[in-house]
Parts: structure tokens; sequence; C-alpha cells
């Protein structure tokens, strides 16, 4: 598991790379956290291209960045997840809560339109 953090614009972009499983998610949500503290950020785009599996600990670690940045006023996208892990995303029905983007440009559009 490896995490790229960059922040602009009140959106953390964070690339996971990896898997987003039981041994990986707590390390995986900590870091996440850390990061939205530290710069502030109330939006956050998770680029999941490099995600190679999810089970539910993975999902668990998205779920719960949403309902925090629900709380704050913020909104969440996910970003490119690997036909595999957008499976398992839609049928979760995570899609139905935060939009999965195949683009940065459609994602931070999203994100930065006004509440």
């Amino acid at each position: 598991m490896n995490l790229e953090f960059n922040a602009t614009q009140d959106i953390l972009l964070t690339k996971v790379k990896g898997e987003m499983d039981l041994a990986t998610a707590e390390p995986i949500r900590q870091a996440i956290d850390k990061r939205l503290q530290l710069e502030r950020s109330r939006c956050l785009l998770l680029d999941l291209s490099g995600v190679s599996f999810i089970d539910s600990s993975g999902l668990g670690v998205i779920l719960g960045r949403y309902q925090y940045l629900q709380r704050l006023g913020g909104r969440m996208a996910l970003l490119k997840p690997a036909a595999g892990v957008k499976r398992v995303l839609e049928m979760a029905g995570i899609d139905r809560l935060m939009p999965v983007c195949e683009s940065e440009g459609e994602a931070i559009k999203y994100l930065t339109r006004l509440k």
C-alpha cells in the first residue's frame, strides 16, 4: 500500500496504490484523516486507479471519509477505479453516494461547484 497526497483549492487528492483490505484499511484511514486535518481540506478526491483489490474494510475507509466530509459540509469523489474495484463499489452502492469519475477534471468540477 502506498499513498500520495496533493492539496489544492480545498481539495485533497489522494492516490492509493496497492490493496485496500483489512491489513491496510486502518493505516490508510489514519493517513487520510491526518492530511485532511493538516491541509484543512473539505473535499477529498480519492484516486483508485492504482488499487488492485478492495474488500469491505476498504469500503469502510471510503464510507467513513464520506461521512466525515459530509459533517463538515464537504464533498468526496472517486477517480478511475479499475474494472474489478468499480464493480465492488457499484455492488456496495457507493456510486450512488458520490461520483465515480473517469477524469480528474470531471471530479474537480464536481468538488468545486457551489454547495
